[in-house]
């Protein structure tokens, strides 16, 4: 087969102890999924059913490089997440089978122009500009699950140059992530490749340039980036 222009480069991440790649295929973001950012951002946690954005595959950015602070923002949020990995998917999943679609898991930031997202909330738009921008997603290197099983409670916490801006637990999630996987294979066909991220503690706050954030996920590791 020929192309009008070269296909774009596939996107991968790379797994702790293994020379082969994990091809991404799309990304899924659980919104409000911690009782506390609920709160934080304004929102009944009792109330809200879990609603999901995307993110690109090649918004990821990978573990080693400079998060560049995007343009036309004043107020960029740092927003640590857990993310899982999928090895398969279908539709319909059934959550006490949900876990065996897990390939792995790694420590993700969603990261947010807060102020352009605020202004799509108000009139009712899509948050693509304020979520789905060059380099918003940092991840680390993917652990698979059968090294490291499947976390579902353990600290999770964000410094800044190192001090403590977010400290939370994976026990606090709403929606633990076999229910998030068999949610959304209910509402698209889930693949091998898809990540979810699987939502924020409270405590999210603004970067500037020269900051270095330091992510952390008991069970899973660490992410390190500079905001340049």
């Amino acid at each position: 087969m020929t192309y009008v222009f070269p296909p774009p480069k596939l996107v991968t991440l790379p797994v702790r102890g293994s020379d082969a790649a994990f091809p991404v295929h799309r990304i899924y973001c659980v919104g409000r999924n911690y009782a506390a950012h609920a709160v934080e951002m304004g929102h009944d946690p009792d109330k809200d059913p879990p609603f999901f954005f995307q993110k690109n595959p090649d918004n990821l950015l990978l573990e080693g490089l400079d998060f560049p602070y995007p343009a036309k923002t004043d107020d960029v949020h740092h927003e640590v997440e857990l993310a899982v990995a999928l090895g398969s998917g279908g539709d319909n999943i059934p959550t006490d089978s949900a876990l065996g679609c897990v390939f792995g898991y790694a420590v993700s930031l969603d990261m947010t122009r807060r102020d352009l997202q605020g202004q799509m909330k108000k009139l009712g738009r899509p948050w693509e500009i304020g979520k789905a921008f060059e380099c918003s997603a940092p991840c680390s290197e993917l652990f698979p699950a059968d090294q490291i099983g499947h976390p579902d409670h353990g600290a999770i916490w964000l410094k800044i140059d190192g001090e403590f801006r977010q400290q939370g637990d994976l026990n606090q999630m709403i929606w633990k992530v076999p229910e998030m996987i068999t949610y959304l294979s209910e509402l698209f066909t889930l693949q091998a490749g898809d990540i979810i991220l699987t939502g924020t503690p409270s405590g999210v706050g603004p970067v500037k340039r020269g900051d270095r954030i330091h992510g952390h996920v008991d069970g899973v590791g660490d992410l390190e980036v500079a905001v340049v």
